[in-house]
């Protein structure tokens, strides 16, 4: 079994973020079959369809580097009950020009963290929606909503409650799995 190589977006633009830290700890304890790499998605320019024509070389370079990907993995926060406005850009800016998103078929799963009790779930269910418009198939178990963000990780950015690395390493098992029902993913 080929290893799966895994783009993983955040959606959160500070640098000691909880969901950054998320997927850097997700990084530390992916299964052997993925590889995961964060792609940064703060440099992109907002999304204007007036420049389809000539994009901005950040575009052509973040849609180039999805392209390769055998599935997404997105963590995010929740703003207003939605995705923050970046995570928005950077969907929109792989969408585009119609007919050319660099998201089709490729397996997804979203990851919701929160210092908050509810975890994110605005956010996650926010992001479904427009994952399934683009023909992502999204991971519907387990379903990863992270509470208590700022109660979870060590001095080291590590996951410093059992249960909650626990979860975490059965959800990565769940998505490597979901992965490989998606041979072509990365083809595309």
């Amino acid at each position: 079994m080929a290893t799966k190589q895994i783009g993983v977006l955040v959606g959160s633009l500070r640098k000691e973020s909880f969901n950054r830290k998320m997927a850097e700890a997700l990084t530390r304890m992916q299964p052997g079959s993925l590889n995961l790499e964060i792609v940064a998605i703060g440099q992109l320019p907002m999304y204007n369809q007036d420049l389809d024509e000539n994009p901005p070389k950040e575009w052509v370079e973040f849609r180039e580097r999805i392209r390769g990907f055998d599935g997404i993995l997105f963590v995010t926060p929740e703003y207003n009950r939605s995705v923050p406005a970046v995570l928005k850009n950077a969907i929109d800016v792989g969408s585009r020009p119609y007919g050319k998103s660099v998201w089709n078929g490729k397996p997804a799963a979203v990851m919701s963290v929160s210092p908050s009790a509810l975890g994110g779930f605005g956010s996650n269910h926010h992001l479904r929606q427009s994952l399934v418009f683009l023909n992502m198939p999204v991971m519907q178990q387990p379903e990863a909503y992270v509470g208590g963000a700022d109660k979870i990780f060590g001095e080291r950015g590590e996951i410093s409650v059992d249960k909650t690395r626990e979860f975490l390493q059965g959800f990565m098992k769940g998505y490597a799995s979901w992965v490989e029902r998606f041979p072509e993913a990365g083809t595309r």
